[in-house]
């Protein structure tokens, strides 16, 4: 065994025997004296019990506060189109243009009798004190001058109404007719919409049953309410990103939508940018309540079953390697929440899975996660 070994360069000799030490420092004997390896190194967390708000990620539409279809009042030609489509508009601005000249003509006619009538009036007046004229004559003169100005009245507001404004301040969307279009009152011919954009609600929806079980659970105690009494609601747009601003929870409904189960909700979040529109489609993530004592383990450190079953590996005090089945429960982040089967101080092996088996001793690490989240088990570890 040893001439081949001689036969090697002197550099191959020294690297060779450099290898053979390492070895030899890297194991020790065994039962019958045979090299045998070091316990593998695996990751462990330390079971722990902490206070865990409980969020729901619900789906939802965007819709705004108020919406106002704008319509004509008097029938007539539009002039003039007064504002810019998409734009921004306040309460009373004018919209559109009708033309006014019928209306002013009945306007001006109403004047003229009225200023008929007043006068006849005003000339009975003191004839009746000497029985000139009759009171019924006079009274008719009256109501006459009466009848008169509330057509002038009736004049003025139809005239009025040839300016078509906005009811609500809001974003306006496209023109709806344009200059040449004949619309009439009593077809109600819409011209625009306006939106009140700001503030904007978050409309979304929970099971009847999830609802019913929060309930359930906040009554026996298993959870807390929250601490400010106010729900936090955040918003998870399309493109993935969290909105900037936190909504609050207006009102959840009374009764349930006999067709689908489910309870409406609605938050109202500002939108003073803009970036919310009706319509638009996001998740919210509403804080509903606290679990005070939970355990969370990372999710990698266990193993489903396809039946449903859930177990994780556990390290003794002997650090050798036990079997533990668990019940887990809903997902918080990269975490399960298992309400049985764990224990403060267990040591769950999260990462090395592949190098165990049950019985066989491990060399313990505290595992170190990277990028933790605020609520996951690893966070002040």
């Amino acid at each position: 065994m040893n001439a081949p070994f001689l036969k090697l360069p002197r550099h191959l000799k020294t690297i060779s025997a450099i290898v053979l030490a390492l070895v030899a420092a890297g194991c020790h004997r065994g039962p019958g004296g045979y090299p045998q390896m070091p316990p593998p190194q695996v990751d462990v967390y330390t079971v722990q019990m902490q206070s865990l708000p409980i969020t729901k990620e619900l789906p939802g539409r965007i819709d705004p506060v108020r919406i106002a279809n704008v319509n004509a009042r008097v029938d007539g030609v539009v002039l003039n189109q007064e504002f810019e489509q998409g734009a921004d508009v306040t309460n009373g601005q004018v919209l559109y243009q009708i033309d006014p000249a019928p209306y002013q003509a009945t306007l001006d006619s109403a004047q003229a009798n009225l200023k008929q009538a007043q006068a006849l009036a005003d000339r009975y007046k003191p004839l009746v004190s000497i029985s000139a004229v009759s009171k019924q004559v006079y009274d008719n003169a009256v109501s006459a001058a009466a009848q008169a100005k509330a057509s002038l009245d009736i004049a003025a507001i139809n005239l009025g109404y040839c300016h078509v404004t906005a009811p609500i301040s809001g974003r306006i969307g496209p023109a709806l007719v344009t200059e040449g279009t004949l619309v009439s009152q009593a077809a109600a011919s819409p011209m625009a919409v306006v939106q009140q954009m700001d503030p904007i609600y978050f409309d979304f929806t929970e099971s009847s049953s999830e609802v019913l079980k929060m309930r359930q659970q906040l009554q026996s105690g298993q959870l807390q309410s929250l601490t400010n009494g106010e729900p936090k609601v955040t918003l998870e747009l399309p493109d993935g990103t969290v909105y900037p601003q936190d909504g609050k929870l207006m009102f959840t409904d009374i009764s349930v939508d006999p067709s689908s189960g489910m309870v409406t909700l609605r938050a109202q979040f500002p939108n003073t940018n803009g970036l919310l529109l009706p319509g638009m489609f996001a998740v919210g993530k509403i804080e509903q309540a606290v679990a005070p004592e939970t355990i969370l383990v990372p999710q990698q450190a266990v193993v489903i079953e396809p039946d449903g079953s859930a177990t994780v590996m556990l390290v003794g005090a002997d650090n050798k390697v036990q079997p533990q089945p668990i019940q887990i429960g809903d997902a918080v982040g990269a975490d399960w929440i298992v309400p049985s089967g764990l224990k403060v101080g267990d040591r769950v092996i999260v990462n090395g899975l592949q190098k165990v088996m049950p019985g066989a001793p491990v060399q313990p690490m505290p595992y170190q996660p990277d990028g933790a989240s605020s609520n996951s088990p690893s966070a002040g570890q």
